[in-house]
């Protein structure tokens, strides 16, 4: 990771973990990880390894490729709407286009 993707990175993870209303020892259990670790990625020198990296983007149910800075929305529409588990194939579909169209206009 260059020092500008470790910068992007630390700002990044705690956005989404406030986000998700999460403390950083929250967010350390449901990755998995020493709560040491999330106090140490967001202001410390220390980089997350790739299954780290993985781990948290899952806990908060995020993309690594936002983590990195690669992309600006918090995740993909599949990411965003796979916890309604009330919507059905058509309805993902329909909110799926919506979101790629609301992102091309912004």
């Amino acid at each position: 990771m260059s020092d500008s993707t470790t910068e992007i990175f630390r700002e990044r993870l705690r956005i989404a973990r406030e986000a998700k209303g999460l403390t950083q020892a929250e967010l350390a259990e449901l990755a998995k990880l020493p709560a040491s670790s999330i106090s140490l990625f967001e202001k410390g020198p220390r980089k997350p390894s790739f299954d780290n990296l993985r781990r948290l983007a899952g806990a908060l149910d995020i993309t690594t490729d936002y983590l990195l800075g690669r992309v600006d929305t918090l995740g993909t529409p599949q990411v965003l709407f796979r916890k309604d588990s009330g919507l059905d194939q058509n309805a993902l579909r329909l909110l799926t286009e919506l979101a790629k169209e609301l992102g091309k206009k912004s």
